[in-house]
């Protein structure tokens, strides 16, 4: 079994996303055809989407000849499969390298960006995940406008909390989401890049961190962040393309693989059948695997 380090630099496969938080988890679950209405609080509601997690890490098309890498949300990392904390079972039972998600949701829009709320608990939370057997962390910020003092703004403060990661001995994925729909997106992008390129400049020699960007709209805007000493990997979030939109965005952009969510589930329906489930999921590993090849 390749180590963890080169499975994430260098393996063939993408880094499923099964992160979803609160703001999420309804419109998440109902896609997967459980209503509102199927639960009563919010402890049942997580309880509901733990069980389509679980069902997507037990199904026999998770593992890591496709899938080199999984996002969880913090309560995923206290759960157990098969009797194992998430974590362990993940890379003992399945070879997929486990990574947290430590944001804590958005700010209010401001300069044309939403940063990152604060993380009061932070250190604890990476010390907690660094003892779970988790290799690195996720943090998600938000950019609508090509507003180069919010651009700024978000990848400070990425690389501010990144620095924190790092020092715990974990490897962060920093995601500033460009919004697909944002009219000026690939001014937004150049922005972003030029930005990106600075901070990573600072990064003492041997840290090193990934990231995760919206697919651009000009194929291989990243390739130079990819080749960059201090990027690991970087990894392409869905953003609301269908699956085969996504697919076909990123298989033009060879440098970067794919950390889907929405796509990875597209089809899955809690009322499936294993077999159906299976197929399905299957279909979509298969078709998001191919597109990061």
């Amino acid at each position: 079994m390749l180590d963890q380090v080169t499975q994430i630099t260098s393996g063939a496969g993408f880094i499923a996303a099964l992160d979803q938080s609160g703001g999420s988890t309804p419109k998440a679950l109902g896609l997967y055809g459980v209503d509102a209405s199927a639960y009563g609080s919010e402890e049942e509601m997580f309880a509901e989407v733990q069980r389509m997690r679980e069902r997507i890490i037990l199904a026999p098309d998770f593992d890591n000849n496709k899938v080199i890498g999984a996002i969880l949300f913090e309560r995923t990392m206290d759960e157990t499969i098969a009797g194992k904390p998430v974590a362990h079972y993940l890379w003992e039972d399945t070879g997929v390298v486990p990574f947290l998600k430590i944001d804590k949701g958005l700010e209010d829009e401001a300069d044309g960006v939403q940063l990152m709320k604060a993380m009061p608990q932070l250190e604890t939370t990476l010390a907690k995940a660094k003892e779970a057997g988790i290799f690195g962390t996720k943090e998600r910020s938000f950019i609508k406008a090509a507003n180069l003092k919010g651009i700024v703004k978000v990848v400070s403060q990425h690389f501010e909390i990144a620095r924190m990661v790092i020092a715990a001995g974990l490897v962060p994925i920093i995601e500033p989401e460009v919004d697909i729909h944002a009219p000026d997106k690939a001014e937004a992008e150049d922005m972003l890049r030029a930005a990106l390129f600075a901070e990573l400049a600072l990064l003492p020699n041997g840290q090193q961190v990934m990231l995760k960007l919206t697919i651009p709209e000009n194929a291989g805007q990243y390739d130079e962040l990819a080749d960059h000493p201090a990027v690991m990997r970087v990894v392409a979030l869905s953003g609301g393309y269908s699956t085969d939109e996504a697919t076909a965005r990123l298989s033009r952009n060879s440098k970067m693989i794919a950390s889907f969510s929405r796509a990875l589930t597209q089809g899955l329906q809690r009322d499936m059948s294993d077999a159906e489930f299976d197929t399905a999921l299957a279909a979509n590993i298969d078709k998001i695997y191919k597109a990061s090849a």
